[in-house]
């Protein structure tokens, strides 16, 4: 069965950087669009970033446009979200997710990311 599992996430002061991890398995990771997603608690799901199945097209939401950089290693069926200049707005729970935007059908449990000072 799909499992996607997410690491990477922890706390760090505004201006910060983490990069996120997503492990891929039971389906063939290099044939699929690939997306993060993200959820503050009391809020629905936000679509952050979504690569191709290569990784040579990718698109960003504007709130983390010229500061996240998603990106991909089909050998190592792993999908990667770099996050540079974060902001207290950043925090939230970040997903992975198996598909294209607002066409999601699997996603891992989620990494917590929180921005505070």
């Amino acid at each position: 069965q799909v499992q996607l599992v997410e690491s990477g996430g922890g706390l760090v002061q505004p201006g910060g950087s983490l990069r996120l991890s997503c492990a891929a398995s039971g389906f063939t990771f290099s044939s699929y669009v690939m997306s993060w997603v993200r959820q503050v608690p009391g809020k629905g799901l936000e679509w952050v970033s979504v690569i191709n199945s290569v990784g040579g097209s990718t698109s960003y939401a504007d709130s983390v446009k010229g500061r996240f950089i998603i990106s991909r290693d089909n050998a190592k069926n792993t999908l990667y979200l770099q996050m540079n200049s974060l902001k207290p707005e950043d925090t939230a729970v970040y997903y992975c997710a198996k598909g294209p935007r607002r066409n999601y059908d699997s996603w891992g449990q989620g990494t917590q990311v929180t921005v505070s000072s």
